[in-house]
C-alpha cells in the first residue's frame, strides 16, 4: 500500500492555507484506506494544530535540509510525498525523488525551483499559463475539506444582510479592524460575525470572534463574506456564498485579479478606503446585485478536486531504485 507524507507548515505569521487544502488531500486519501503523515511546523495557532489532532492524522517535525528529509522520510515508510510550502530549500524535491520517492508540489504559479513528478495548481485559470512539467491545474482540482463539502448554502429572506469577515486562519496581516471599521462606514444596516484570534470592540451589530471550526457553517449562512483572496475564496465559491476580496499577501494578487475580472466577486482593493466603503455599500443594500455574484461562482467548483488529484497523486510509482 502507498504511504503518503505531506511537507507543509502552518502558524500565525504565515497562515494556515497550505494545512487547510492539505488536510482536505488527508481526508480524501484516509477514506481510501491510504495512510497520511504530515512533516513540518504548526505554531501560534491552536485552531490549525486542532486540524491534525482531531483527524487523528500523524504529524512529526521536519528535518529542513532535503538530504535529510528524504533519509527521514524513508525512514516513516513513505512512498509519496506532498510538498506544500513557499519556504523549503529548492532542492528538497529532487533529493526525495533520488531517495526513491515520487512527488507532488502543490504551487501557486511558480514552482520556485522545486522538481516534482507532477505539480497541482489550483488557481482560476492556471490552466491558461504555460508551463513546464506535468501538471494538475485550474478549478478542476481546487482541494475541499469534508465539512465545506457536506454544507448547503442557506440565503436568508428578509431582515439586515448577515455579513462574515476573516481573513485566513489567523488575520496574520491583522486588517480585521480595519475592515469591520470600513463595514460600520458604510451607514448600512447589517449583522456581522468578524473572525479574529486577537479581540477587539466592534459595536453591538458586529460579532467578534475567535478562529472556530464553523466557519463553513458560518461561510454557507452568509449573505456577504468579505475576506481576501486566499484558499477560502474556492470554498467560497463552491458554496456560492457572494464574496467581496481583497489581498493581504502578494501570492493572492492573481487569484484575486481573476476572480474580480470574471465577475465572480466584488473587488474592493487592498485597502479599506472610500472606494472599498463604497462597494460595500452598494453590497449590503442591494440584494440582487450580491446574489449575482454567488451565482456566477456556484458551478466553478463542483467538490470533486481532490478526488481527482487522489486519484492521480495514486497513480504515481515511486522509482523502486
Amino acid at each position: 500500500m502507498t504511504a503518503v507524507g505531506v511537507r507543509c507548515d502552518a502558524g500565525a505569521a504565515i497562515g494556515v492555507g497550505h494545512l487547510v487544502r492539505c488536510v482536505a488531500l488527508a481526508e480524501e486519501l484516509r477514506s481510501r484506506g491510504v495512510p497520511v503523515t504530515f512533516l513540518g511546523e504548526v505554531t501560534g495557532s491552536e485552531w490549525a494544530a486542532a486540524q491534525l489532532r482531531e483527524r487523528g492524522l500523524p504529524s512529526v517535525p521536519a528535518l529542513r535540509e532535503p538530504h535529510r528529509l528524504a533519509a527521514q522520510a524513508r525512514e516513516l515508510g513513505i512512498d509519496v510525498m506532498v510538498l506544500d510550502s513557499y519556504t523549503l530549500p529548492p532542492g528538497t524535491g529532487a533529493a526525495l525523488r533520488e531517495a526513491g520517492m515520487a512527488v507532488l508540489a502543490i504551487v501557486d504559479g511558480d514552482p520556485r525551483g522545486q522538481e516534482a513528478d507532477l505539480y497541482l495548481d489550483q488557481n482560476l485559470g492556471a490552466e491558461r499559463h504555460s508551463f513546464d512539467g506535468e501538471r494538475l491545474a485550474g478549478s478542476a482540482y481546487v482541494l475541499l475539506r469534508d465539512s465545506v463539502r457536506r454544507c448547503r448554502r442557506t440565503p436568508r429572506e428578509g431582515g439586515p444582510p448577515r455579513v462574515l469577515c476573516f481573513f485566513g486562519g489567523t488575520d496574520s496581516a491583522g486588517v480585521a479592524p480595519r475592515w469591520t471599521k470600513a463595514l460600520l462606514s458604510t451607514g448600512a444596516p447589517f449583522e456581522a460575525t468578524v473572525i479574529s484570534p486577537e479581540p477587539f470592540e466592534a459595536g453591538e451589530s458586529v460579532a467578534v470572534v475567535p478562529p472556530t471550526d464553523r466557519l463553513p457553517e458560518l461561510m454557507a449562512r452568509a449573505d456577504l463574506v468579505v475576506t481576501a483572496a486566499g484558499s477560502a475564496a474556492w470554498e467560497l465559491l463552491h458554496l456560492g456564498v457572494p464574496t467581496a476580496l481583497t489581498w493581504v499577501a502578494a501570492n493572492q494578487l492573481t487569484g484575486y485579479e481573476e476572480l474580480v475580472a470574471g465577475g465572480l466577486a466584488a473587488g474592493l482593493g487592498p485597502e479599506p478606503g472610500a472606494a472599498a466603503v463604497d462597494t460595500l455599500a452598494r453590497l449590503l443594500t442591494d440584494p440582487e446585485l450580491r446574489e449575482e455574484y454567488g451565482s456566477r461562482g456556484r458551478d466553478l467548483v463542483d467538490g470533486r478536486g481532490r478526488e481527482r488529484v487522489a486519484d492521480a497523486l495514486l497513480r504515481l510509482r515511486p522509482d523502486p531504485t
